[in-house]
C-alpha cells in the first residue's frame, strides 16, 4: 500500500506566498508507488492501493498513481494542514482497515523535509522498517523483504519479517511515465474516498509554522590579482586567520 505526498513541484523556483503555485507528486513518492508495482509485477503483491491524503485537487495525481499501475484508491480529503504525525496515523488507521501486509512511502517530502511518516507509521502499528531503500527483494513464501539501504559508511542490508514499513529512497528506482492509454483505463480505476473522521483520527497540528522568509542574497564575489591580496583581506576584513 504506497502512500505518497502532494506538494509543490520540484521544478519551480521557489518564492514565500501565501499558497503554492502548483502541486504534484513528491519524487520519493512516485519512486514508491513504482516500487510497489514492480513487486505485483514481479508475483510478490497481489494488489496495490495508492493513498493520498490532502484536498479536492489531490485526486489528479491519485489518477497518476493509477496510471502507473496502482489498482486502487484511497483518498483521504482533507483541506487544511496535515502534519506528519497525522499522516502516519492516517495511513496506520487505513493500513488495518486494508489488512495491507506491507506500507510503501517515499523517505520524506521535498517541501518540509520531515522524514518522520514512515518511522511514525511503523512505530503506531508495531512493525518492523527499513528507511532509505535502494533495492528490496521479497521472499513471498518466506513472509520477507530483504531491503539494501544507504547509510554514511557504504550499504547495508536488512531482512524484514512482514508485515513491515519501507521508506523509498532516490535510487531505488526509475519510476515510469504515465502512458495515454492508462491515463484513460485511470478513470476507470475505483477511487474511495474517506475522512479523518470518519477514520477515527485525530489530525489536529502539534506544530506551529513560526516563520517562512527567503534565505540572504548573496554578495556578488570579487576577482583578486593575487595570493598576498586573497591573504590580506582573509586577515583583515573577514578576519578568519
Amino acid at each position: 500500500m504506497p502512500g505518497y505526498s502532494l506538494l509543490i513541484s520540484a521544478f519551480l523556483r521557489l518564492r514565500t506566498l501565501p499558497s503554492p503555485p502548483f502541486a504534484g507528486m513528491n519524487p520519493f513518492c512516485e519512486i514508491a508507488v513504482e516500487e510497489a508495482v514492480k513487486l505485483k509485477e514481479g508475483g510478490s503483491a497481489s494488489e496495490v492501493v495508492a493513498v493520498t491524503i490532502g484536498p479536492k485537487a489531490a485526486g489528479d495525481t491519485l489518477r497518476t498513481a493509477l496510471a502507473m499501475g496502482a489498482d486502487r484508491g484511497v483518498h483521504v480529503l482533507e483541506d487544511g494542514e496535515v502534519q506528519p504525525l497525522a499522516v502516519a496515523k492516517l495511513l496506520a488507521a487505513l493500513t488495518r482497515r486494508e489488512e495491507a501486509t506491507l506500507c510503501m512511502l517515499g523517505k520524506q517530502a521535498i517541501d518540509d523535509d520531515s522524514n518522520q511518516t514512515g518511522q511514525g507509521l511503523a512505530g503506531l502499528l508495531g512493525w518492523p522498517q527499513a528507511t532509505f531503500a535502494s533495492k528490496v527483494v521479497m521472499d513471498r513464501e518466506a513472509g520477507r523483504a530483504s531491503v539494501t539501504r544507504e547509510v554514511d559508511g557504504g550499504l547495508e542490508t536488512l531482512s524484514l519479517k512482514l508485515p513491515a514499513v519501507i521508506t523509498a529512497d532516490l535510487r531505488l528506482n526509475e519510476p515510469r511515465y504515465a502512458t495515454l492509454p492508462n491515463i484513460m483505463k485511470a478513470k476507470k480505476k475505483k477511487v474511495d474516498t474517506v475522512t479523518a473522521q470518519e477514520l477515527g483520527v485525530d489530525i489536529t497540528p502539534r506544530l506551529k509554522l513560526v516563520k517562512v522568509e527567503e534565505p540572504a542574497k548573496r554578495q556578488a564575489g570579487v576577482m583578486l590579482s593575487s595570493v598576498k591580496e586573497l591573504v590580506d583581506r582573509l586577515r583583515n576584513e573577514a578576519k578568519v586567520i
